[in-house]
């Protein structure tokens, strides 16, 4: 094959990759949200230009010159009629870059602009920077916060895994050119997950955080932390209230943190975050929904027990294996675009309205948090369904 016709096939692949209709998983039921056949974006969405030198004077085998080893962690918002996902890319040389792909449904066509999202530096900046969370404030700006990782001062040489992660800030105003704002400041000495309410709170910027001891180790962090600061240029925060706890035995033992903006619903702010659990194959990520309050977003008012989104089949397998992480919630009306990553290697979608998500937040029962208790909400549950049957004719498989 000629250095011509390998481009084109490639060229070809790519084009047909892209254009590949979506549509939904009929195998997957619950009634709160759909899963999708094929995922969102892949390491082969990025442009064969991105990858390939394909000059045949520099290149004359076609190699691939800068790799990619997966899209993944992408933050999300509907605008001007077409939806905007901002990824993280991330090279074979493991260091992350954001870059903007657009979709005209939100579930396939989703196509890269021409180049990536260059973040303007600060002095000492990261040595990576990934998971950005996408929030249009009501202050006018679209805020890109994400998370910023560098190697800390006087870190022993012999270990060069010890690492530190603070919170980036970008902002926009047409999702074209990009402001970089000072880093926030905590009183926690390391910040992974933070988020901007949407909205004033107290005429203050408010903020939610995941306080940590160490890059990896929550360590004396209690959860999903609240914190207001007078300004965001800089945006500097005093106490974090912690608002969303880590509780022994459920699926945020480990950590939790928050995931994309949350959404104003008439009942309520509509959170979905991530929880973390230990088990025998490491740790566990999953996508959980809590409600706060309206005019108190420190008041959690609904918490559905359980999981609301966990790596499933195929989804289980990656870089990061049994991982679902979400940073990006997309809304078009009631319509509500979750897009979430499997194992740190590829994004995929799921579609629900907010009548349902309330519905599921409000009605689905809290953890019991022991098994007696979690038993008997079983059996209630049963016993109310097998009278229903009964009295109405029903075979619902009992025996």
């Amino acid at each position: 094959m000629t250095f011509e016709d390998r481009l084109s096939d490639l060229v070809a692949r790519h084009e047909q990759l892209v254009t590949l209709p979506n549509a939904v998983d009929e195998d997957f039921y619950n009634g709160i949200y759909q899963r999708y056949q094929h995922c969102v974006l892949t390491r082969e969405h990025a442009p064969v230009y991105w990858r390939f030198d394909i000059d045949p004077q520099t290149n004359p085998r076609l190699q691939e010159r800068l790799g990619i080893n997966a899209v993944m962690n992408a933050g999300a918002i509907y605008r001007d009629g077409k939806f905007h996902v901002v990824a993280r890319v991330e090279g074979i040389d493991r260091k992350s870059f954001f870059a903007i792909a657009e979709s005209p449904n939100g579930i396939d066509n989703f196509r890269f602009r021409d180049k990536p999202l260059l973040v303007p530096e600060l002095p000492n900046d990261g040595t990576n920077l990934y998971d950005m969370r996408l929030v249009e404030h009501e202050d006018g700006w679209i805020y890109g916060i994400f998370c910023v990782e560098r190697r800390p001062e006087g870190a022993p040489a012999a270990d060069q895994s010890i690492a530190e992660a603070q919170c980036g800030i970008i902002r926009s105003r047409d999702l074209e050119n990009w402001e970089r704002l000072p880093d926030f400041k905590s009183p926690s000495p390391q910040q992974r997950n933070v988020v901007l309410h949407p909205e004033f709170v107290e005429g203050k910027y408010a903020w939610y955080t995941r306080p940590q001891d160490g890059f990896i180790d929550t360590g004396s962090g209690g959860g999903i932390g609240f914190a207001l600061s007078e300004s965001i240029n800089p945006a500097i925060c005093g106490e974090e209230k912690i608002i969303d706890s880590r509780i022994y035995h459920t699926l945020k033992e480990a950590k939790n943190g928050a995931g994309a903006t949350p959404i104003k619903t008439p009942q309520g702010w509509l959170h979905v975050a991530h929880g973390v659990r230990n088990c025998a194959a490491g740790l566990r990520y999953v996508l959980y929904v809590f409600v706060t309050d309206l005019d108190d977003p420190t008041k959690v008012i609904a918490e559905p027990g359980g999981y609301f989104i966990a790596p499933l089949g195929a989804e289980r397998v990656g870089d990061v294996s049994n991982v679902v992480f979400s940073n990006g919630v997309a809304v078009r009306g009631e319509e509500v675009f979750i897009y979430y990553a499997s194992c740190d290697t590829r994004l995929h979608v799921a579609t629900s309205s907010i009548p349902a998500l309330l519905d599921y937040a409000f009605n689905t029962p809290r953890d019991a948090r022991r098994t007696g208790p979690c038993t008997q909400q079983r059996i209630d549950l049963i016993e109310r369904n097998l009278a229903y049957a009964k009295a109405h004719g029903l075979n619902v498989g009992q025996r």
